[in-house]
């Protein structure tokens, strides 16, 4: 017959029942986060936001496990990619999804700690170990709650919850800049190929002039200095072409190296739409989440140093023992009070950074939008001496036809031709890599809710 289990209730042994409710008791006398004491149970205001269980974005579900809901975390969830349909997207895909997910990562470490702290408020249960004067070891259970902390628990929570803020902005960051990094490397790979194709027509073009002077000089009416010198300009179309092919393969074999598959096969300039001005930079958001994060943890340490209430009870071989303890986790000292000003001025010290960091995102969208109307000024201004340099080149043709003009005069207008249609197909590119930069600065080159 099977034998009942018989309660332990020898020397050593620990009653369940009395540690419950002492556990029970003492979690009814806590802090409700601003330094009151809460009986029995958290008021709806003080107790942590729960974590709801349905399945949701990465920004979203740390918003939910954050202390309270984030107005940063709903910003990030909230944006929307100004890329379209086209090769940009493809690119931006391709590269989100060969993400190595450390940033990921980070941010779920992050939210795990801040779920964590959002249970602060709770008793601490933990094992005991006295040794006596005599040398008797004497065990124990200890549970502890704290009654009164001057806010050391809230401020806690807060910096689990600005800590999730910094990771999820971080986590933006990091996916828009790879995706800058992708698109940076395509659109160099394909003005490498429009300026090789230049070089192409340019070196065939070259080849036709080379043919002409070869034949004067069997005839007699030329000597091989035109031929010398056309063969020269021809070699250096020859390694501007070959620079150019080195260029799209290099920028090419990068932006595979960063994607999932592929990307040979896409090609376009794909331009993006006019800043407009929002959202927020990044480096702004990422500024706020890092003063609120440095605030809090000013709020934690001054709280260290103000005495504070807590209530301790023990379950061991001398039964239920319990009491209250009065004291500060630090001790005071001749520069306390220096020190407590210096933490008073966390928030003074992180709304300036802000406003710096501001500033500085400010400039730098500035100046981005600058180079981009001088590029489309030097744009226009160079078709319109394209247009010139063609009609002249007819002309100068025309006139050789007729024995008007000598070769090389219309080998010289050609060559001036091709450089400036080069340098006219490259201004197009150089718009365009700007323009990702300061999509990238907004952080809009990937939707929030993908992250």
């Amino acid at each position: 017959m099977k034998r009942p289990v018989a309660s332990r209730t020898g020397a050593g042994a620990v009653r369940l029942g009395p540690l419950m409710a002492l556990a029970l008791i003492l979690s009814g006398c806590m802090d409700a986060g601003n330094g009151v004491v809460g009986m029995f149970r958290m008021s709806d205001d003080a107790r942590p936001d729960t974590v709801t269980s349905e399945p949701q974005g990465e920004l979203a579900a740390a918003g939910n496990q954050a202390e309270t809901r984030s107005a940063i975390i709903d910003q990030l969830s909230e944006r929307r990619s100004i890329i379209t349909d086209g090769p940009y997207a493809q690119v931006a895909q391709a590269v989100l999804s060969a993400s190595a997910g450390a940033a990921q990562a980070e941010l779920r470490v992050a939210s795990l700690t801040a779920e964590a702290k959002s249970k602060n408020w709770l008793p601490s249960v933990g094992p005991s170990v006295d040794l006596s004067s005599l040398g008797s070891v004497a065990a124990s259970i200890l549970v502890e709650q704290v009654l009164f902390d001057n806010g050391y628990k809230k401020a806690e929570r807060a910096f689990a919850a600005a800590d999730v803020e910094v990771a999820a902005v971080n986590l933006s960051m990091d996916i828009n800049r790879r995706i800058q990094d992708g698109l940076i490397h395509y659109i160099t790979a394909q003005r490498a190929q429009e300026q090789a194709r230049l070089a192409e027509t340019a070196i065939a073009r070259m080849g036709e002039y080379e043919r002409i002077v070869a034949g004067r000089i069997e005839g007699g009416l030329s000597d091989r200095s035109e031929q010398n010198v056309i063969i020269q300009k021809t070699s250096e179309m020859q390694a501007a072409l070959t620079a150019d092919r080195n260029a799209a393969s290099l920028a090419m074999a990068e932006l595979n190296a960063m994607a999932s598959h592929p990307l040979d096969g896409i090609a376009g300039l794909q331009l993006l739409p006019a800043d407009p001005g929002g959202p927020e930079p990044l480096s702004v958001l990422k500024a706020r989440g890092e003063g609120a994060r440095n605030v809090a943890e000013a709020q934690m340490e001054r709280a260290a140093h103000l005495p504070g209430l807590k209530a301790a009870g023990s379950i061991g071989r001398g039964g239920l023992t319990g009491g209250l303890r009065l004291g500060a986790d630090r001790l005071l000292g001749l520069g306390t009070g220096a020190q407590l000003e210096a933490l008073d001025a966390a928030g003074e010290v992180a709304d300036r950074r802000e406003a710096e960091e501001r500033q500085d995102a400010a400039r730098r969208l500035v100046a981005l939008q600058k180079e981009i109307d001088a590029l489309r000024i030097r744009e226009a201004e160079t078709k319109n001496v394209l247009e010139q340099t063609r009609g002249s080149l007819s002309l100068f043709t025309e006139q050789y036809k007729v024995g008007r003009r000598p070769l090389m005069e219309l080998v010289g207008m050609y060559e001036t031709l091709s450089g400036q249609e080069r340098e006219h197909a490259s201004l197009k590119y150089e718009i365009a890599i700007r323009q990702v930069r300061m999509a990238a600065e907004r952080g809009v080159l990937v939707d929030g809710a993908r992250l």
